[in-house]
Parts: C-alpha cells; structure tokens; sequence
C-alpha cells in the first residue's frame, strides 16, 4: 500500500480537486491519498467527490486554516 501526497496549498478551486481525481487514478487499490490545502470550498467538495467515487474518506482534518484530506482507493 503507498501513500500518495497531494499539495494543493494557496490554489483555488478547481485545481485541489482536479488533482486529487489525477491522484486518484494513478493510485492502486488500497492506497491512500493524502491532499493538504487552505481553499475552504474544495474541503468541501474533494470529500463529496470521494465518496461520489465510492471511496473511503478517512479524514477530514483542519488546523488554523490549513485542511488534510485522506481518501482510500
């Protein structure tokens, strides 16, 4: 199992959640992507997206305005 990092800090929508489905596909299934970003909306969406995907969202965490999404393919 890998663990793919995405960083999509300071870009707006809709380039975080652009590369998370770029992400998404390279991973296997079982790995985990981990997507790290300040766009308040995208915090929003990447998670919805996931499980549009029937993807497992693992975490969705914020501190002091910077987010931390972790999806498992």
């Amino acid at each position: 199992m890998a663990e793919i990092k995405v960083d999509c800090m300071g870009q707006n929508c809709p380039i975080p959640l652009v590369e998370t489905r770029k992400a998404l596909r390279r991973a296997s299934p079982g790995d985990v992507v981990e997507i790290t970003g300040t766009h308040p909306s995208s915090k929003k969406e990447i998670p919805m997206a996931a499980r549009a995907m029937n993807l497992d969202v693992l975490e969705v965490k914020e501190e002091g305005g910077k987010w931390t999404i972790r999806i498992q393919k």
